[in-house]
């Protein structure tokens, strides 16, 4: 199973998928669009622990966490 992990206001929500599941797979594409679209930044999680920007979907990415454009006040 993969993860897709979005952070935003209310918290953090985990969406799982199998990335052999293409209905999965097309869902959380459309997840990355939109979120991506709407000011969140994307990364995936390189096997060293470090993370890396994707401005595209990878099934090979075991996990990915979308966090939220910084505002200041």
């Amino acid at each position: 199973m993969a993860t897709q992990i979005v952070i935003d206001y209310t918290g953090d929500t985990a969406h799982q998928f199998d990335p052999a599941d293409a209905a999965a797979v097309a869902e959380t594409e459309r997840r990355l669009k939109k979120l991506t679209g709407s000011g969140f930044t994307a990364a995936k999680r390189l096997n060293d622990n470090r993370g890396e920007v994707v401005r595209t979907f990878e099934t090979a990415a075991n996990e990915m966490l979308f966090t939220p454009r910084l505002q200041g006040g």
